[in-house]
């Protein structure tokens, strides 16, 4: 993840937009940078326990995504936002480190991340996850 360096703080946001019909939030930042980010990057890269765990190796692949939304975009203090998206997921605060980090680093996360879809015979679309996951669920039982 992006590391400001000891001496540094993460810039502030100075701008934050929602686009509902590409499905992006677009974030810019005090020291000049911008990011575009996804909402479906969001959903699966939510820093909430649901997503994350509570340790290393306890993360959990979000599938089926694709077509995610964010409802409504909540401030918290004047540190973090907190979105509510389509799918009922409300529960990750995306702090303006986090946030930062996550468009610093998106290039190298999405791969990352759909490596491990492919890894794990899962899908972006909501409908091929929910069938693989049907699968999986099968496997093993006797008719």
């Amino acid at each position: 993840m992006y590391d400001p360096g000891p001496m540094s703080a993460t810039p502030s946001p100075t701008e934050i937009k929602l686009h509902q019909k590409s499905r992006v939030l677009e974030i810019a930042f005090s020291d000049g940078r911008s990011f575009s980010l996804p909402y479906e990057f969001l959903r699966v890269f939510s820093p909430s326990a649901e997503v994350r765990g509570h340790g290393p190796g306890q993360e959990v692949l979000q599938t089926g995504k694709r077509e995610v939304n964010v409802v409504t975009l909540d401030p918290v203090g004047s540190y973090a936002v907190q979105p509510t998206f389509s799918d009922g997921h409300a529960t990750g605060l995306y702090s303006w480190d986090y946030l930062y980090s996550l468009g610093a680093e998106q290039d190298r996360l999405w791969s990352d991340y759909l490596a491990k879809l492919e890894a794990a015979g899962a899908s972006r679309d909501q409908e091929q996850a929910l069938t693989s996951a049907k699968a999986g669920a099968t496997k093993g039982h006797c008719s």
